[in-house]
């Protein structure tokens, strides 16, 4: 192996397990990323560590600012508004193409996957579901550009996804479980537009009680 395809394949090794413990909420938004102690902690030069940060500024977790460093991207009450919008839209299309092509075993996964969110007693097993089953409902679509733009709207919206988690929880809040059961529904009548309106109302109430809690982005 070259040495640049040496230091590029550690730059994606460093970015897929950077990526992995911010979206982990191991970094919090607004920390400090400094490319000394990744590579310390990777036993490597900076090189791959800066194409490592690199990937991770195109994707939106990270802002680099030149000469100064890197921090995991803190988003402002507009811009998670901007993000929710846009996936009010485009995710319930990604959904549409999808349904078609999910099979009765997947779908038997949803609903078992929809039941575990319900009796889920921690955020983060609810966010491991909740990821398992949005995304995995995706999986059905044969997109080139649609599948990876929602994937890149859910990472940089993680945090605040994680965010209205503990709001919705400790106020009681079932009305999240109650749409998973109904798109479960929808996807055994294989009933796209049904499953559309129901995934753009459940985007909908998030971007709606994220507004209502602007401390969350403080």
């Amino acid at each position: 192996m070259t040495e640049l395809a040496a230091h590029g394949a550690a730059g994606a090794r460093i970015a897929s397990e950077l990526r992995d413990a911010i979206l982990d909420g191991e970094y919090a938004p607004g920390t400090r990323i400094r490319q000394e102690d990744l590579a310390d902690r990777y036993g490597v030069s900076r090189v791959p560590v800066r194409e490592a940060l690199r990937m991770l500024e195109a994707e939106g977790l990270l802002t680099l600012v030149a000469n100064t460093g890197a921090w995991v991207t803190r988003l402002t009450l507009a811009d998670c508004e901007e993000l929710y919008r846009i996936r009010e839209r485009i995710e319930p299309l990604l959904l549409a193409y999808s349904i078609p092509a999910l099979t009765p075993a997947a779908i038997d996964r949803f609903a078992e996957l929809a039941d575990a969110m319900e009796a889920a007693d921690d955020v983060e097993e609810f966010l491991r579901l909740d990821r398992e089953f949005h995304l995995g409902s995706y999986a059905g679509a044969d997109t080139s550009v649609l599948g990876d733009l929602v994937l890149g709207l859910w990472n940089r919206t993680q945090h605040y996804r994680r965010a209205f988690t503990r709001v919705f929880r400790s106020e009681g809040d079932r009305s999240v479980h109650h749409d998973h059961q109904l798109l479960v529904a929808a996807f055994r009548r294989r009933d796209a537009e049904e499953a559309e309106r129901i995934l753009a109302a459940h985007i909908r109430r998030t971007r709606l009680e994220l507004a209502r809690h602007p401390d969350l982005f403080s």
